[in-house]
């Protein structure tokens, strides 16, 4: 019983993802991509104000070296920078459905 407790912990702790810190170029790279995003939303006239500023979280951990924390922000501020795109996207044609006819 021991034993096979034993290998299914040694099989658990093998297939489990190993966790890396996170390095310069991984956050230059999520940055770059969520500003693209930023960029795209804001020439849609639909960028969202906590997507600037978690940009700059990301620049500020970034900038002092906390790597794991900037590339954190940078891949938050991504997600709301295609939210932001969907959201106006789909705005786009939905106020045909509730308008007056």
């Amino acid at each position: 019983m021991k034993r096979s407790l034993h290998l299914a912990m040694l099989l658990a702790v093998s297939f489990a993802p190993m966790a890396r810190a996170a390095t310069e170029a991984d956050y230059k790279a999520a940055y770059a991509a969520a500003e693209a995003a930023s960029r795209e939303a804001a020439s849609m006239r639909n960028q969202w104000t906590t997507t600037v500023s978690t940009l700059a979280t990301a620049r500020k951990a970034g900038d002092g070296g906390d790597f794991d924390r900037a590339m954190a922000a940078a891949k938050e501020a991504d997600a709301l920078a295609k939210a932001s795109i969907v959201q106006a996207t789909s705005e786009k044609e939905a106020w045909k459905a509730i308008e007056i006819r």
